[in-house]
């Protein structure tokens, strides 16, 4: 699944130092998350989306289509 944790704080016009602010996680994480370079633990994403107001759900893209069936 794709990651869309660029796209959530870049909406919410936070910058990487502000969101590493609200949720304590380095700004260097956050931006290796973002860049998918490291898989983020479920702790550090339950922080990122509370900081954000958004749920887990809503930091990533299913890669699962409806093909009708």
């Amino acid at each position: 699944m794709e990651i869309l944790l660029w796209q959530q704080r870049t909406g919410k016009n936070y910058t990487l130092v502000q969101l590493a602010e609200i949720t304590g996680i380095s700004k260097s994480e956050i931006n290796a998350i973002e860049n998918g370079k490291v898989s983020p633990r479920l702790d550090t994403l339950e922080s990122l989306a509370a900081g954000l107001g958004v749920n887990i759900c809503d930091l990533y893209k299913s890669s699962i289509t409806n093909s009708g069936n």
